[in-house]
């Protein structure tokens, strides 16, 4: 198994794309902690695995954010994978009609989050000699659609926060990498609509993808695992990913080429 012994914390892992990197992970042989600001959809998730442990948790909030870290540690001594998963929509609509309340609550779930995992888990990454960061940021971060700026620009600094952390913590043994997925069918999806699932507007998207289709959690979850990969248990260059840091893999389906 290939994350066999690894303890995994997974943001946003009550639903979508994080409910099924909790999922493949824990059919890996990672023990998952499944953070969710929404309990029910947590709860659901982290009951379905066995083993695993919900923490509920809003990822803008330091205080909780604090608390996932801790909670985790207390309870499995370790923090070996992060996966910055959590994230939230702009709907779809002219830049300048998008609040102020709104701006900031997309940049904060969708960045200020990854900040506040760095500031609580590298240094217990630090402390046990390794560890692995993986951020969820998005096609809309190197082909940006129109209709979603502020989200195209939050996921965009998710892409060089993930290079830059890479860099930074390239000398304690701490890979960072990220994946950009294609829209897929998760909660998310009709926001990016505009507020309406139809099928000319599901077309409109699907167009731009040459493989013909949007991305499903298992597609995201298996490219997660990749990036995670720590076959050796020791975060060796005998990982499967063991020298790759600083990567943002598209899972687009040829949506950016």
């Amino acid at each position: 198994m290939r994350l066999q012994g690894k303890i995994a914390v997974v943001t946003g892992g009550g639903s979508g794309f994080g409910e099924g990197i909790a999922q493949r992970f824990a059919e890996e042989g990672a023990t998952v902690v499944v953070a969710d600001i929404d309990e029910a959809g947590g709860r659901r998730a982290a009951d379905a695995i066995d083993g695993a442990l919900f923490v509920a948790t809003d990822v803008a909030d330091n205080a909780s954010m604090k608390a996932l870290v801790e909670t985790t540690v207390g309870e499995f001594g370790r923090v070996d994978i992060f996966v910055n998963n959590a994230g939230i929509a702009q709907r779809n609509g002219p830049m300048c009609e998008v609040t102020e309340a709104v701006f900031d609550r997309i940049f904060a779930v969708n960045v200020k989050s990854i900040y506040l995992s760095a500031l609580h888990a590298v240094p217990v990454m630090r402390e046990q000699g390794g560890g692995v960061f993986v951020n969820t940021a998005s096609t809309a971060a190197v082909s940006p659609r129109p209709g979603l700026t502020w989200y195209n620009g939050s996921k965009g600094a998710v892409v060089t926060l993930t290079k830059s952390m890479a860099v930074e913590l390239a000398p304690d043994n701490i890979r960072v990498n990220a994946v950009n997925p294609v829209i897929g069918e998760t909660g998310l999806t009709v926001e990016f609509m505009g507020g309406e699932d139809k099928p000319e507007i599901r077309e409109k998207f699907v167009s731009t993808i040459p493989l013909g289709r949007m991305s499903t959690p298992l597609d995201i979850a298996n490219a997660t695992l990749f990036l995670a990969s720590d076959e050796a248990g020791l975060f060796l260059a005998s990982d499967e990913a063991g020298l790759i840091t600083g990567v943002c893999l598209e899972v687009d389906g040829g949506r950016c080429v």
